[in-house]
């Protein structure tokens, strides 16, 4: 991790901290199966970070902020995400456990606040994940409020036990937004929409978008679809480079790149993953392309676009691929 300074710092809370209590249906018995681990060593990475965070402890760590440790979570995200393509199971654990020290970081600065703590953030996750599998947890939808609002306006008699009930993991999809529906209405939220972060990296987002859009009926029916309209986002895309007109390439490219994963969506395929190998690929033959004129002591820009495309061929050729 890059070490940067910022301004602010961590000061503890003068008085007890009351925290709100997270309401939660009442909660089945959640104790470690035999031969699990139970999580106990986390609590010495809270200790560890509030050692960090006390007036004698660490100078750098006591100057961060929620604001400042934003970067590093998402670094550590994506090191985690690079960490599973690699296929190391030492380097995965490893970048774990830097992303949950951002958790428990950030945790224990809100904790300063008197806004809550990590045992609160484990509290709620439990609550939810119970809330959200009434098939494996029967009987914990009757106390919820959420549960009672729960059947879509098309099947006002559909019973709650029902929810309880499910043939195979598109039951549980289709159950799980029901339930995640009903709980932002009780914040307020309505949208089909509401809930997407607007800082999710855009293929995430529009494929997240697409899925929201089709729980509720607004959808293609099937990939030809979103097929026809790539063909006439392109024909509107060209429409717009002939006319010179930016604002409206940088629009009409968009809707290309939409409609795309909205077709990636409806094939069952995952744009953010097709286009990572894309890249991935990419960079193999173009390093291909760059040792092939290195070894002639030769520059990319010194070969004429025949020879470029000559090699890149040629590279498609070493991997099997024509």
């Amino acid at each position: 991790m890059q070490i940067a300074r910022a301004s602010g710092s961590f000061k503890p809370h003068p008085k007890r901290v009351m925290l709100r209590a997270v309401s939660s249906p009442a909660l089945p018995d959640l104790t470690p199966l035999p031969g699990k681990q139970t999580g106990a060593e986390v609590t010495k990475l809270c200790g560890l970070m509030q050692r960090l965070l006390a007036p004698d402890g660490c100078p750098w760590d006591r100057e961060q902020t929620l604001e400042t440790l934003v970067p590093y979570l998402v670094e550590e995200t994506y090191e985690v995400v690079d960490a599973l393509a690699g296929g190391n199971a030492d380097d995965h654990r490893e970048e774990l456990g830097d992303l949950l020290l951002q958790i428990v970081f950030q945790s224990e600065l809100r904790f300063a606040e008197g806004k809550f703590g990590i045992d609160d953030v484990a509290r709620g996750i439990v609550a939810k994940l119970v809330r959200r599998h009434p098939h494996v947890f029967p009987g914990t939808l009757e106390g919820s409020q959420a549960a009672r609002d729960e059947a879509e306006p098309a099947e006002p008699s559909r019973p709650l036990r029902d929810l309880a009930t499910v043939k195979d993991a598109g039951d549980v999809l289709a159950n799980w937004a029901k339930l995640k529906a009903a709980e932002k209405a009780e914040k307020g939220k309505h949208g089909a929409l509401d809930g997407i972060p607007k800082s999710a990296p855009a293929l995430l987002r529009a494929t997240r978008a697409g899925e929201k859009a089709g729980a509720v009926g607004f959808d293609w029916p099937d990939a030809n679809g979103p097929r026809a309209k790539i063909d006439e986002e392109l024909r509107e895309l060209d429409q717009a480079r002939r006319s010179g007109d930016r604002a409206a390439m940088q629009r009409e490219l968009g809707d290309v790149l939409f409609s795309a994963v909205n077709l990636a969506r409806k094939l069952g395929l995952d744009a953010e993953q097709a286009l990572r190998d894309t890249t991935d690929r990419f960079a193999r033959r173009f390093r291909h392309v760059e040792r092939m004129l290195d070894a002639e002591g030769r520059a990319v820009a010194d070969a004429s676009p025949d020879e470029q495309e000559r090699l890149w061929q040629s590279a498609k050729r070493a991997e099997g691929l024509e």
